[in-house]
């Protein structure tokens, strides 16, 4: 896969001033929040060096794009939803209202996407005609979508969205580290590494776990 503007630049000749790629982190992760990243760019025709799908990425380099980053587009941010969140409306919904955390706050700032390119197969940021949930952001209505797969990998935007993401949650977990540290937050980011479901046997899931998920259960005291 090569890195490129051309998914983009389609957009934005077809009339779109302003396309948002967006990424998600956390989706399949057993504690923590699930953390949507939002790039917002303008015509342009470039892209930081050293850009890639966050996952191709260590975290040194992560951490490094930070910077360059915040020059690229014209607005970026990171939409949360917490676990509790993610219990009661289930991990689309919480995809959903994380993203459209992050279209508010975008509009926050004044900026307002024309378009969506989001990555994957599944558009979950479309609110279905149904689903009638109540989110901080009600009044944002989301743009058109479109799919692209691998997209982390081929979109500019995508990518750095991927980056930002990753680099806000981990730091959310770290922090949450401090406060938990027997479930090895620091290392695991709240995936089920066989030290952290080994936690949540001995101790018992924290208001951090998604208890909605199947995770192991509780040992009796000895």
């Amino acid at each position: 896969m090569v890195l490129s503007l051309g998914y983009e630049s389609a957009l934005w000749d077809a009339g779109a001033r302003v396309v948002v790629g967006i990424d998600e982190v956390g989706r399949g992760a057993l504690a923590g929040p699930v953390s949507v990243g939002l790039v917002a760019v303008s015509r342009c025709d470039s892209w930081p060096d050293g850009l890639a799908d966050s996952k191709q990425l260590t975290a040194r380099a992560r951490e490094a794009l930070i910077a360059p980053l915040s020059a690229f587009g014209v607005g970026r941010t990171v939409g949360h939803a917490s676990a509790a969140e993610i219990d009661q409306l289930g991990i689309i919904g919480a995809l959903r209202l994380a993203g459209v955390r992050g279209l508010a706050a975008l509009a926050g700032e004044g900026i307002v996407a024309d378009a969506v390119l989001l990555d994957g197969t599944h558009d979950w940021l479309t609110t279905p005609p149904a689903d009638l949930f109540s989110t901080a952001a009600d009044d944002v209505v989301t743009p058109p979508v479109t799919m692209v797969v691998k997209g982390d990998g081929l979109c500019a935007s995508i990518a750095a969205a991927s980056v930002i993401a990753k680099v806000e949650r981990d730091a959310i977990m770290r922090a949450a580290h401090v406060e938990h540290p027997h479930f090895g937050w620091e290392g695991n980011k709240g995936y089920g590494a066989e030290a952290h479901l080994d936690a949540i046997r001995e101790h018992g899931p924290s208001d951090w776990h998604r208890v909605s998920w199947k995770l192991p259960e509780r040992e009796p005291s000895s």
